[in-house]
């Protein structure tokens, strides 16, 4: 199964170059980082909503299947999930079920290809960070790693609710999405100071939708303290759009 493009013509548009190799290069900067202890499994978060962590999440994750790893993509925001709407799959089973015992894993991900499947959210639950705090995550993602090289899994963000900090810990690290011109200082630091208290390993900062042409202090300083990679999202066979 392709990812579907959203073109009238139905004919996929070329990637920029520059935007295949800023994925490129977010996923050798987080495989370096997990190399140090041997990690697999990564969790992708942000400070607030509409900062575009689940399109890094999935782009991410074709990046990583690219070299030829088998990926496993897992839509934990189960308050709002969307990765199914990205890639247009069902969202009938999914994670939650999976949790809960409805279903088993295998009966709830989807295959996109050889080396990439996704497991979404699934139905919404009443309480998805007991859930998501309980063993039952904990057990899944141990035996998942004997099936798969590295584990991304999508989570909401820090700031709204306690989701990512609770799951983020029973994980290799985490990635954070910050938006140019429109992600705050304190916002930011209010999410830092959240990761930090839950002992969450930073793996690193994405600024996403970056402008060279805006030259603020503010920019400029998170792009180079964190050595972030910017990006503007397309859609090709390979590449989804927000």
């Amino acid at each position: 199964m392709q990812l579907k493009n959203n073109t009238t013509d139905n004919k996929p548009k070329r990637t920029p170059f520059a935007v295949v190799e800023a994925y490129n290069t977010i996923r050798t900067n987080i495989l370096f980082s997990l190399s140090q202890n041997n990690g697999k499994v990564f969790t992708i978060s942000s400070a607030n909503e509409s900062e575009g962590k689940s399109t890094t999440a999935v782009n991410t994750a074709i990046s990583f299947s690219q070299l030829g790893s088998k990926i496993l993509l897992i839509d934990a925001d189960m308050r709002k999930p969307s990765i199914h709407k990205k890639v247009h799959i069902t969202n009938t089973k999914g994670l939650s079920n999976v949790l809960v015992g409805f279903c088993t894993f295998d009966e709830a991900v989807n295959e996109i290809n050889p080396n990439f499947d996704i497991l979404t959210a699934g139905p919404t639950p009443p309480n998805p960070s007991e859930i998501l705090a309980g063993s039952n995550i904990v057990n899944l993602l141990e035996a998942l790693k004997e099936k798969y090289d590295y584990i991304i899994i999508d989570t909401p963000p820090v700031n709204i609710v306690s989701d990512a900090v609770v799951l983020a810990p029973k994980t290799d690290g985490l990635v954070i999405v910050i938006k140019d011109s429109y992600t705050y200082h304190e916002e930011f630091k209010s999410c830092l100071s959240s990761i930090e208290f839950a002992k969450v390993r930073l793996l690193g900062v994405v600024l996403n939708a970056f402008n060279p042409k805006n030259s603020s202090k503010y920019k400029y300083k998170y792009r180079y303290k964190y050595k972030n990679i910017s990006y503007r999202g397309y859609r090709d066979s390979r590449y989804v759009r927000k």
